[in-house]
């Protein structure tokens, strides 16, 4: 890995860790979550970065993918366990990075489950280890609390604009025999549950990809599309940035681009059974055989 793309991945990853910190600062009751997801937005503009995607914020039997469109009334409460998910781009260079606080404040045992399985796989993390020992270490740990791991979420792999790439990394041991990459960029995220411990979609989508870029016939689409090129690559986006941007008539366009098969909807994903979810995650850098978490 030559110098340069070193430090634009180690500049994400701390402007990443920065703004997780802001933005778990700003999650107290009576906080709204299009407040939050703005604030947040323009302290990693602030750090001279972009988003890497657009900040999820997942409030209990919520997992993933939960992100506050435009006329988003929604506003924390007291007790809340709320998961903070996002990332910095620097050029593409990302970081991903989550913390889950409970609002208003108190100990909780889900809480400490997820967070310990994330400092155990840090514990023992190095190039090219076996992907089973990692998932077997959260899921160990997880289970040691009496909860259960999130059996369809996991880690994964990170390249430039490429958020999501090479091998999952489960939260449970599924025997895969495959092996972590020698250099390069990962994540891992142990994803915990009083549930039955697995996700489904639900109907909502609030974050959209730009999957295949194809010619399209209505104007709107097409301006829809040429800008989420040049600003978003192939990283994910709000559909409240595009609203936001264009007016509550873009979101024909969405619609468009995705029944063409050009966006990539992301649902927010919940917990089969109803169960709290909680989440801790960080991004590591793997050179020279050493290892730096680069959100820590």
């Amino acid at each position: 890995m030559d110098k340069e793309e070193k430090e634009k991945w180690l500049l994400a990853g701390k402007i990443g860790k920065e703004v997780r910190q802001y933005a778990v600062s700003l999650a107290v009751p009576g906080e709204s979550l299009l407040d939050i997801a703005r604030k947040t937005d323009e302290k990693i503009r602030e750090y001279g970065a972009k988003p890497a995607f657009p900040i999820n914020i997942s409030i209990n039997n919520i997992a993933a993918h939960d992100h506050p469109n435009i006329d988003d009334e929604r506003k924390l409460k007291e007790g809340d366990i709320v998961k903070i998910d996002l990332g910095a781009s620097i050029d593409g260079y990302l970081s991903d990075t989550a913390e889950t606080v409970v609002v208003g404040g108190g100990s909780n045992k889900l809480v400490e489950a997820s967070r310990d399985a994330l400092n155990a796989v840090i514990g023992i993390i190095k190039p090219e280890m076996e992907i089973d020992v990692i998932s077997e270490t959260i899921e160990k740990t997880v289970r040691s609390y009496g909860f259960s791991p999130i059996v369809n979420l996991g880690g994964h792999g990170i390249k430039r604009f490429d958020l999501h790439a090479h091998d999952f990394i489960p939260n449970v041991n599924q025997h895969t025999g495959k092996r972590l990459i020698k250099e390069g960029v990962i994540a891992v995220e142990p994803f915990v549950t009083n549930g039955e411990g697995y996700v489904i979609d639900s109907s909502e989508v609030k974050i959209l990809m730009l999957q295949k870029e194809k010619p399209v016939r209505d104007p709107s689409a097409r301006k829809v599309l040429e800008y989420v090129k040049n600003e978003y690559n192939t990283l994910p986006f709000a559909r409240r940035w595009i609203e936001e941007r264009f007016g509550a008539m873009s979101n024909y366009a969405i619609k468009s681009l995705v029944s063409a098969g050009v966006l990539y909807e992301f649902h927010v994903l919940k917990e089969a059974s109803g169960g709290l979810v909680t989440q801790f995650e960080h991004t590591f850098l793997f050179d020279e055989g050493k290892v730096i978490v680069t959100t820590y």
